[in-house]
């Protein structure tokens, strides 16, 4: 698979960004294990996780990163890039970016993915209270402790995000190299009337999560019956409308014209933008990671991306 280097960085990745989110919730370790080095051997080596994964079933998380650390035990770490985060809440605390709580997360996490350094650490939520340069010096320190090597944003205002830059550039603090951006063929107009523009002033890597809008866009739900039978589907049943039927019609007749799949399709539609790097994406199985690797690989021309733009278009 052809490596792509992230902008600002010197890391070289192949573009899919495995979402480590299922690791120790929907996959026990084992079959994490085994996608894993499913994943690697198909030429991948991007790796998402966070310290909270999976707050939601222990109060605290740190399953994911404990099931990453004992895999990447057995590879070679310079193979690999791993980015987790921090700041997001739990059952134990609120969003948290402050100096405290990201040095101590800092080194709970080190410790859990079983390695001396974090390749790309994120602001996962922001709190909208911690100064932003408090924030970038608890970075600060991590980047010359050799603790991580980038930092990069998520869920962070656009008006916060603009202030983290400038208060980097009049303090020689670190700067933010990528965004995690929510995008997707259903959600695109957040993206892409506020962040887009500061994406390209500060030339950051995009890696945008719920790439597959949590699953709808793979086309597993085609009626009531089926939001029942995922762990997810309550979350995506607000997609199961006029606009996600339309968008759905419209991937299924791109995925039988290319003899692919529509979750391939989907992401094809997320690369073929050159703003985005490498999307986030999570499997389960085998044959949901085949159609993650076989993404990168489908070209779409341009009458694709004009047909699945107009029948995705914001209202």
């Amino acid at each position: 698979m052809k490596k792509v280097t992230i902008n600002n960085t010197d890391l070289s990745i192949a573009p899919i960004n495995f979402g480590g989110n299922v690791f120790g919730w929907t996959l026990e370790e084992a079959a994490s294990f085994a996608l894993l080095d499913e994943f690697k051997e198909s030429g991948f080596n991007f790796i998402d996780t966070a310290d909270v994964y999976s707050y939601w079933i222990n109060g605290h998380g740190g399953q994911s990163e404990t099931i990453i650390g004992k895999w990447l035990s057995s590879q070679q770490r310079s193979d690999i890039v791993i980015a987790t985060k921090v700041g997001s809440e739990t059952k134990e605390h609120g969003v948290d970016i402050s100096k405290k709580h990201i040095l101590k997360s800092a080194e709970d996490s080190l410790k859990r993915l079983g390695t001396d350094y974090i390749d790309i650490y994120y602001t996962h939520y922001d709190d909208e209270i911690t100064p932003v340069e408090e924030t970038l010096s608890a970075y600060d320190e991590l980047i010359k402790a050799g603790k991580i090597r980038y930092i990069a944003a998520s869920n962070i205002s656009p008006a916060r995000l603009q202030e983290s830059f400038a208060a980097a550039e009049q303090n020689n603090l670190p700067k933010y190299i990528a965004l995690q951006p929510h995008y997707n063929l259903l959600e695109r107009e957040k993206f892409e009337t506020q962040y887009a523009d500061i994406v390209r002033a500060n030339n950051l890597a995009v890696f945008p999560y719920w790439s597959l809008a949590a699953g709808f866009l793979t086309g597993k739900y085609r009626e009531e019956a089926d939001f029942e039978k995922s762990p997810r589907g309550g979350s995506v049943k607000k997609y199961f409308n006029e606009q996600g039927l339309q968008v759905l019609s419209a991937l299924d007749k791109v995925a039988a014209k290319h003899q692919r799949s529509v979750a391939t399709v989907s992401l094809a539609w997320l690369l073929a933008n050159p703003l985005v790097t490498a999307p986030v994406v999570s499997a389960t199985s085998s044959r949901q990671l085949k159609t993650l690797v076989d993404a990168p690989l489908l070209r779409l021309d341009e009458a694709d991306i004009n047909f699945l733009n107009l029948s995705s278009q914001p209202s």
